[in-house]
């Protein structure tokens, strides 16, 4: 691909670095963090504000068709606006599974009254909603989802959910939830799911922050007591579950472009610069051994960048992003946690402290490293990430699979038989 921008490219990065200009606030330095010193309440606010405020200027949800009310642009007009925002000091990320994930799902799956209701509160940060999938035993392998929507026989049109699920992010800031369901335990363990919305505050809905090490509460336990659904927010037909599932999926692959934070080696660089040397040298950044993980943070950064654009490439032409995407999240998490634990050692004891008593540009480093380690656990393990790329990349033999051709009850018995 032309890695220059085309001249209507380069007019829309202009449209929106002279919007963000005119509305937001420039990042001071690179590393700059949004909200550090913001409760999550107060930061959600900055958040529905934000977003609100993008998407008056058409700017909410740039690759949704008009229809929907975004913008109906290309993925490539959404990586150059992240590309422009980033240096900006706004909150990000709170809304990605709301817009990135669980919306386009109902554009393809949803009613016309579902997509008539909830679109539009969504696109303007009016509701956030979240995506309930993970549970205790269904982590890389949704398959084995137990949490069940079993059909009312008392005259009501709907379901009763009981389960429990975990890792839900926002959870307990969420209006509303996208929860995947067991509907038929005799059909196979893909094929026997369903897909419904609940409203988070319906009797029997209980969310339990998960603690973080860092004092933060990102994820929840969310557990489900004879949760009543009305039929009518079921989304996609009964047993396709898992076909709503994989939408959001696909969708997600686009913010691959947001994974890495922006000039993260220029921050590592201005680190060297600024700590102490060993073994005689003035400056970290004076030693051989120190400028080579540079390197390495720098090819790693590079290389994902050009990942993505294969995968732009890819969605340019009409395609499907291939699998090789997936090494994008192996090399990201790494680079990230490695990219931590390095600063850290930069500042010997000191890299220890709090980012408070750090000089400016530590929460940078005190957030991935808390957060990196997680990021090699969800969306699936590095172990089961490299599986896909063994397999359908490289073309590797597949791993035995004992579960083809049985129901998800046979799957049941014979693990509590083992």
């Amino acid at each position: 691909m032309d890695f220059n921008d085309s001249a209507a490219e380069a007019a829309f990065r202009h449209q929106c670095r002279q919007w963000l200009t005119e509305n937001a606030t420039t990042k001071q330095r690179p590393d700059d963090v949004f909200g550090s010193d913001l409760s999550q309440t107060a930061l959600l606010s900055q958040a529905r504000a934000w977003q609100r405020k993008k998407a008056a200027a058409g700017f909410g949800a740039i690759t949704w068709p008009t229809a929907f009310g975004g913008m109906g642009g290309t993925p490539v007009q959404e990586v150059i606006y992240r590309q422009e925002e980033a240096a900006f000091n706004v909150p990000t990320g709170i809304f990605n599974v709301s817009l990135g994930m669980v919306i386009p799902s109902l554009f393809v799956h949803g009613s016309e009254a579902i997509i008539r209701q909830h679109v539009e509160p969504a696109l303007h940060g009016d509701s956030l909603w979240c995506q309930l999938l993970s549970e205790p035993g269904a982590g890389s392998d949704l398959g084995m989802v137990r949490t069940r929507a079993e059909r009312v026989t008392d005259g009501r049109d709907g379901w009763l959910l009981n389960g429990q699920k975990v890792w839900t992010t926002l959870a307990q800031f969420a209006d509303y939830g996208l929860v995947l369901a067991r509907t038929d335990p005799q059909q196979g363990k893909f094929a026997g799911m369903t897909s419904f919305y609940i409203d988070m505050r319906s009797p029997g809905v209980q969310v339990r922050p998960i603690r973080q090490a860092n004092g933060e509460a990102e994820f929840n336990e969310v557990f489900f007591n004879n949760v009543f659904i009305p039929d009518s927010q079921r989304i996609g037909a009964e047993g396709g579950g898992w076909k709503v599932t994989l939408t959001g999926l696909m969708n997600e692959r686009l913010s691959i472009g947001g994974v890495m934070p922006p000039k993260l080696w220029q921050s590592a660089a201005d680190l060297m610069l600024r700590s102490p040397g060993k073994h005689g040298h003035h400056t970290a950044m004076q030693d051989s051994r120190n400028r080579q993980k540079l390197s390495d943070l720098y090819l790693n950064a590079q290389g994902l960048w050009l990942l993505q654009c294969r995968g732009l490439t890819a969605l340019g032409q009409g395609k499907e992003p291939g699998a090789e995407l997936s090494i994008a999240k192996i090399v990201a998490a790494r680079t990230l946690q490695d990219f931590a634990y390095f600063a850290m050692d930069l500042q010997g004891a000191r890299g220890l402290l709090d980012a408070k008593a750090q000089a400016p540009g530590w929460e940078l480093v005190q957030r991935l490293w808390f957060g990196s380690a997680g990021m090699r656990i969800a969306g699936g393990t590095d172990e089961i990430v490299k599986n896909n790329v063994g397999e359908r990349i490289l073309g590797l033999p597949p791993e035995p699979r004992t579960d083809k051709g049985k129901s998800f009850r046979e799957l049941l018995d014979e693990g509590h038989s083992s």
